[in-house]
């Protein structure tokens, strides 16, 4: 694992730290009238996504760690597990739903992620921003019935629950915001 210093650091680098791994959100070296330099820190827990800040000595030596990231594709399901096929070298991979997170409300067949590994552990996936999916059950909608701002629970195809307009109804392909869970318009 190499070794840089705080000297080094930059925004997105990963680092492991008291056996954590954390990527370096914001950083600023501080340089006072009196006394050293010393580095001011926010960090993100790649584990748990919790925001830590963290003052450093200028020149100190931090473990930097490697993420391996490959672009994946979600093949099928295989019980709780998610598989994953490597778009270069096609190797599967099985997934738990636990280290896909929310991820996972939003994955159908065919969809692209990238995953970053650490020493055989999933640490992140990226997914799309928005994604495409299709109401797979929902109350129907009433015809004149356009309440302004009135919502109604739908269940996607992925079994995600999201809250859609009152004119969507089962059968409907809707844009889903894959970070809040928010619809935002029918497709």
């Amino acid at each position: 694992m190499p070794a840089i210093t705080t000297n080094d650091l930059k925004n997105g680098i990963t680092l492991e730290i008291d056996s954590g791994l954390f990527t370096v959100v914001d950083f600023q070296h501080v340089k006072p009238g009196k006394g050293g330099a010393f580095v001011r820190t926010k960090l993100r827990n790649l584990r748990t996504g919790n925001i830590l800040e963290r003052t450093f000595n200028a020149g100190i030596r931090v473990e930097q760690a490697i993420l391996d990231r490959a672009d994946m594709q979600f093949l099928y399901k295989e019980g709780d597990d998610f598989v994953f096929m490597d778009t270069e070298s096609y190797d599967q991979i099985n997934i738990s739903p636990r280290a896909l997170g929310e991820a996972s409300d939003y994955l159908v067949e065919g969809s692209k992620a990238i995953i970053a590994q650490y020493r055989d552990e999933i640490v992140s996936v990226e997914i799309a921003v928005t994604v495409e999916l299709n109401i797979a059950l929902t109350e129907p909608g009433i015809q004149g019935d356009r309440v302004s701002g009135a919502r109604k629970p739908a269940t996607l195809e992925t079994g995600k629950v999201i809250q859609v307009p009152l004119f969507v109804n089962i059968g409907d392909r809707v844009k889903v915001d894959t970070r809040s869970g928010d619809y935002i318009t029918r497709v």
